[in-house]
């Protein structure tokens, strides 16, 4: 008798709340929610579950199923029986004005990308409504994959026209987006040119969802020059909402380490510094991002695509996120890289013990911290530890999978079922703050076909110019500094010397 009192209790707290709710509250019952435990730092999996979104927040998760017809008025029920139910993915590397160049890049190494499609060459490709729509379009993929939150790496601002344009797409774009102004020196906009446009954007800033943030990777090359110390400057006063650089080091020799950042006064600070790739990084540097909690972006498709590989971030992943990078080049979405990095992280270390001709007597990495690198670790490497949970209080960033698709058929572990067995098709809905970026499988947005009959136009004219560019040769140093190109053997599949690698049918 007890237990019943305390079942009518749950269900009259639960149906009075959901009553109390707002015209735009949503209520996602009867799935398997995929919450987070603050007091174990660990996923928590609730069966059964109900969730309230009050407006853009999660206003609260209980495991009481609600009785029939308990939920009236002005909220919205979602049935979600059957389904899994996670925070949605968070993307903390991305540049989604290259979308155009689809599949253009399917063998080019990182060397190659500098001179073919990086912000260092393409500017003359462009004109500012290709960025914008390329920008969109791009986001709308990575919407349509489960990624709610992209930190952008915006380095197409060669003038003001473009920077705008990108900054514009993503306002448009219905995803969470801390968009990072690059500030490095073109033709007729320095510098400080740049740095008086982003504090005009800053003013005018009026989105929800799109925050302002600023890249720069010069940290290295001019340590102690006017433009870095401008921008460190700028950072500090206008308490950035984050700060981005690449970091790819070795015998790229690119520098933007942690402690190029220390050096400059910027990485001890309470600003949230993401340092995308962190190949080669060095006891030192890490041990730097430990004591101040900074965090670096690890791309795993990206780095192994492009020949930068990562030699040593399996050693911070205590510090570490998940980015996509060059989305035009592979993947979109934030759940392959987490299998990838699963299955990599995984090779790596039992490698290390077969080497010792020893049999491994565990798995050295889960799928419970693979889900959390594409998800909480996120949130925290912004700062914000509102995004990448299911939990009171939460934004309502969330991602509802089919749980009786063909590949997930059968599950018992959510988790597992979601980094191990899903697929992007499995995904029915996508919420971000509150409201339907995708729902019934398909993207909420209106005039989709316009879109993307804008997005194709300019993407044939682009390619089209591209593929008519010869690519400089790959002698001598890169950059012409430091060390040289290498040979790198071409693996054939079929017999006979030279029949299988071929020609690219772009």
């Amino acid at each position: 008798m007890q237990s019943h009192k305390v079942a009518l209790s749950v269900f009259a707290i639960l149906y009075h709340a959901a009553v109390a709710a707002c015209a735009h509250s949503k209520l996602l019952t009867g799935g398997t929610i995929i919450a987070y435990d603050e007091e174990t730092r660990l996923p928590k999996v609730i069966r059964d579950g109900s969730l309230l979104v009050r407006g853009d927040r999660i206003d609260w998760i209980s495991d009481a199923a609600l009785p029939d017809n308990a939920v009236t008025g002005d909220v919205e029920v979602i049935d979600c029986t059957d389904n899994i139910i996670t925070p949605g993915f968070i993307d903390t590397h991305r540049h989604g004005w290259q979308t155009v160049f689809k599949t253009l890049g399917s063998n080019t190494t990182l060397a190659e990308y500098f001179f073919r499609y990086s912000a260092l060459v393409a500017q003359p490709l462009f004109t500012p409504e290709d960025l914008y729509i390329s920008q969109l379009v791009g986001i709308h993929e990575a919407l349509n994959a489960g990624v709610t939150t992209i930190l952008d790496h915006a380095h197409h601002t060669w003038t003001r026209e473009f920077a705008a344009a990108g900054l514009d797409a993503s306002v448009d774009s219905g995803a969470r987006v801390f968009w990072a102004y690059a500030f490095q020196n073109v033709e007729n906009f320095g510098i400080p040119d740049q740095i008086s446009q982003w504090r005009e954007l800053a003013s005018a800033m009026s989105s929800n969802l799109t925050t302002l943030g600023i890249a720069y990777d010069d940290f290295t090359n001019d340590p102690e020059g006017a433009d870095t110390s401008a921008v460190v400057n700028l950072a500090r006063e206008s308490n950035v909402a984050v700060l981005t650089a690449h970091h790819v080091d070795g015998p790229w020799m690119l520098g933007n380490s942690p402690e190029d950042l220390h050096r400059v006064g910027i990485l001890n600070s309470s600003i949230p510094i993401v340092l995308s790739h962190a190949t080669s990084l060095t006891p030192r540097g890490a041990q730097l991002l430990r004591s101040t909690n900074q965090h670096v972006s690890v791309t795993p498709e990206s780095e192994m695509h492009y020949g930068h590989l990562h030699p040593t971030s399996h050693l911070i992943l205590d510090q570490a996120s998940l980015g996509v990078d060059t989305h035009f080049t592979f993947s979109t979405d934030i759940l392959t890289q987490a299998r990838m990095w699963l299955q990599t992280t995984r090779y790596r270390v039992y490698e290390n013990t077969l080497d010792r001709w020893e049999i491994p007597a565990g798995n050295p990495f889960s799928v419970n911290q693979a889900f959390l690198l594409a998800t909480r670790n996120g949130g925290l490497a912004l700062g914000r530890k509102d995004l990448g949970v299911l939990a009171p209080d939460a934004k309502a960033d969330i991602v509802v999978w089919d749980g009786r698709s063909p590949s997930m058929l059968g599950w018992s572990d959510p988790i597992a079922a979601v980094i191990l067995h899903a697929s992007v098709g499995d995904i029915e809905h996508v919420l971000v703050d509150g409201e339907f970026v995708k729902r019934d499988g398909k993207l909420v947005i209106d005039g989709y076909k316009g879109v993307q009959d804008r997005f194709l136009k300019s993407a044939k004219r682009i390619q089209e110019t591209l593929k008519k560019t010869p690519l400089p040769p790959q002698e001598g140093p890169l950059f012409g500094i430091g060390y040289p190109y290498g040979q790198v053997m071409e693996i054939d599949v079929q017999r006979d010397e030279g029949t299988g690698y071929g020609p690219s049918y772009a």
